[in-house]
Formats: structure tokens, sequence, C-alpha cells
């Protein structure tokens, strides 16, 4: 089929379904060859979607004068895109344990805007599930879209609706949990789901991606493949985080999710584990494990909310005024401090840490340091804290920190039944023995 000259082809364009090859002609000669990917609402007008055979793909405004010619015939549509059971059909796989998918945003569920180039979050899972054909490939998945927007934009509201869809998920019969989420604020998710899941009788696992999945590089397909590899054959009950462990397509990293965080902006191996190794890894040969993940419970997984809102995150900076400060914590219950250090404040804002205390206001210690304990004793600044009555936390991360404090606020009434909860140990979030740097 070739468009004539003397008509428009985009109709015609628009008409081809996605897998189509073609091979696209301007006026001026220049030709494209490539498979039509899926357009979606934020494309701009006439602008075809190509994947050329480099893995890039482009979009190209269509002119009237444009001509086009078919190349093959299209694919058949896979079943991964046909049902929203996900492969649950195939008789192959009936015997394989169910995954539940949970989606919520993020760059492993964006696409590329053709007309301005930049990413933008998609919300229909048929399309996302285009791109992720191998997905069932060890079974059946089940796709539920919880939320549609990037991780900034997801609140404390919506981990308690995320931990509400995981108990759903394994009362229906889920072997295991997969959350793809954006990678940005992951780590306070994970953490947050850590303390918000009680009794889990499978794995819960967070996913994300740097590189949407229509980019070459895209490490979408292939983290995305090994998160429901973790939750289908991990024999373990607790929430992980699992991204590329180094710069290799085959081996992935399993972060406990009370103790990850995101420390690079763009690569695909940006997550580590803080003052421990990874739980374990998952390659080609299996899943290995460096430390004993939190065994299966019997059950029925549970939400063990609520939680309160009124509780902040403050990062010290020199220079922070302390009548700011002060103001922050106005109309909170709790303030988790990321401190300097071993974990520290300049001492001229002792007046308002104190008042903030003696209205029951909990002021707990953290550390902006990347390893490390916080410890109260060693400088006069830290044991004026400490006097004034300011919880320090050992080696907690300060998202760790502050989502815990979230969770201690929604199951306790009194500043010192917050901080009996905030020092007890939940979801394996206290880290007792550092090892070396090197041997992490």
């Amino acid at each position: 089929m070739v468009a004539s000259a003397a008509s428009d082809p985009w109709d015609a364009l628009r008409a081809l379904p996605t897998g189509q090859r073609i091979e696209l002609t301007d006026p001026h000669g220049s030709s494209w060859t490539g498979t039509i990917v899926p357009r979606h609402e934020l494309s701009g007008d006439r602008i075809l979607p190509l994947k050329l055979a480099s893995g890039y793909n482009v979009g190209i405004r269509v002119g009237p004068d444009f001509r086009f010619r078919v190349l093959d015939a299209p694919p058949r549509t896979p079943p991964v895109v046909a049902a929203r059971s996900v492969g649950a059909s195939a008789p192959d796989r009936a015997v394989a344990p169910p995954v539940t998918l949970l989606t919520t945003g993020g760059t492993i569920a964006s696409r590329v805007d053709y007309e301005t180039g930049g990413v933008r979050p998609v919300g229909d899972e048929r399309e996302i599930l285009a791109f992720y054909p191998e997905l069932v490939s060890g079974g059946p998945v089940h796709i539920v879209p919880v939320l549609d927007r990037l991780s900034e934009d997801i609140a404390p509201e919506d981990w308690v609706r995320l931990a509400e869809q995981v108990g759903a998920a394994f009362a229906r019969g889920a072997r295991g949990v997969v959350i793809a989420h954006g990678t940005d604020t992951m780590g306070f998710t994970s953490a947050a789901l850590s303390f918000l899941l009680a009794d889990l009788p499978g794995p819960v696992v967070l996913v994300g991606a740097q590189r949407s999945p229509d980019r070459p590089s895209s490490d979408g397909p292939s983290n995305l493949a090994a998160a429901v590899r973790v939750a289908r054959e991990g024999d373990f009950g607790e929430v992980v985080v699992v991204m590329h462990e180094g710069l290799s397509d085959g081996a992935f990293a399993i972060h406990r999710g009370t103790q990850v965080r995101k420390m690079h902006s763009s690569r695909r191996d940006a997550f580590e584990s803080r003052n421990a190794p990874p739980l374990g890894r998952l390659d080609a040969t299996g899943l290995h494990w460096r430390r004993r993940p939190h065994p299966r419970s019997e059950g029925p997984a549970r939400v063990d909310g609520p939680i309160d809102a009124r509780g902040g995150l403050l990062t010290f900076y020199p220079g922070l005024p302390p009548e700011r400060a002060a103001a922050f914590a106005d109309g909170l219950r709790g303030v988790v401090l990321a401190g300097t250090g071993l974990g520290h404040v300049a001492s001229s804002h002792l007046d308002w840490i104190r008042a903030a205390i003696d209205r029951g206001v909990v002021i707990a210690m953290t550390t902006q340091c990347l390893a490390g304990n916080v410890d109260p004793f060693v400088y006069a600044t830290g044991r004026e804290l400490a006097r004034a009555g300011v919880l320090y936390l050992d080696d907690l991360l300060p998202e760790t920190a502050y989502v815990k404090l979230l969770w201690a606020l929604g199951h306790a009434t009194t500043p010192p039944a917050v901080a009996a909860l905030l020092r007890a140990e939940v979801a394996g979030e206290f880290e007792w023995r550092h090892l070396p740097k090197e041997a992490t």
C-alpha cells in the first residue's frame, strides 16, 4: 500500500495498528523506516511516533504532501495487551502463582511527548503493557491501576491507599505484589509501606525506571521483569526495592524497603542500601541472599494504620533562621531534623526546640550523611540537644524516620508513646552492625 500524493495520508496513518512497519517519505525525499508505536493524548497534532531499527524513537510531523508505504503485515496482538488479567488464560502458565502489579505512574509508566521531547505520564494500562510483552513469561500477572501521577505528587494518604491495595491483592490470592513507582520518592513509599503492612504472606516489590520505556536504553522492561520474578519466586514477606545492581543488564539488587535511597539522578543503578549491603541480588542463575529477609507470614496481610500527617522533615543548613524553623514546627505533632554530622544543628536553634518539646512536639534527630549513626554524646551541641529532649534515631535515613514518625503519630497520642514507637524496631529499619564501606 502506497498513499497517493494527491491525498492527505494522515487519516490512513492514524488507522494503522501499533506494530505496523512503514516507510514514510517527506516531499524533499527524506525517509524514515520504522514501527508505529502508541500515540497518546499528549502527542502533538499530526505527530507520528516511529521506533527505528536503531532502537530510537522519533516523532514526525506528517504533512499533507507526505507519502508512506506499508512494509509488512501488522503483528498479531500479544495476549499481554488483550486481557486485563494478563496471562491468566494461557493454559501453559495457568498453574503458576499469580502476581499482582499495581501501577502508580512515574518514568516506568511514562512516554515521550514527540512534539516537545519531554516525558509525560500515561494512565492507559494497555499502552503501558504494550512495552512489556515479556511480562507474563513466567505466569499470570494481574494489572491494577491505582494512581496515575509522577512520584513527586504522591502524598502520605496515597501510601495508605497503596497499602490497602496490597492487602486486597493478597486476599485475592496473589503470590506477591509488584508496585511500579516513580524513582524520585520511591524510598519514601517503600519505607511507608514497610511500616503500614503487617503479616505479609509474600513479597511486596517496588520497582521503577530511570529512562522511559520508549527509549532504547530503557531499564523499565528489565527492571519490571526482575521485580515480577522476585515477587513470584521470593520466599519472604517484606517490602523491598528491586533495581539494577550495576551498569550491566543482567543483575538486580534487592534492597530492604527501610534502608534504601536513590543516590544518582539518572544512572540505572541509582539505588543503594545504606549502612548495610542489599538483602540480595537476582541474576540469570536465580535469587541469592546476602542477608536473611523477613519470613513470610501465614497472613492475612493487614494494614497497620492509621498515619497522622502532622509531622515534618526539616533539613538544617548553615544560616537557617531559628524563627523560620520554629514556624515550620508550628502546628505539627512531630519534626524529624536532618542534622549535620553526628546529628547537630546550630546552638541558636535550641530555644525553639525546647519550646516545641515543652508544648508536646516530638523532635527527632537524624543525619544528612550517607552512612553512619547520630550520636549526641561526642560534641557539646549534641549533649545540649539531648538534654533539651531531642530523640536521637541512630542510623535511620531521614526519609525513613519521617514516614515512621507519621506512622507512630497515628498509633500513639502522647509524646512518650510516640518516642517509644520511634525507638522500637518495626520493619528492619535499624542496622546495628555497620560493615566497612568496602565490604558492603
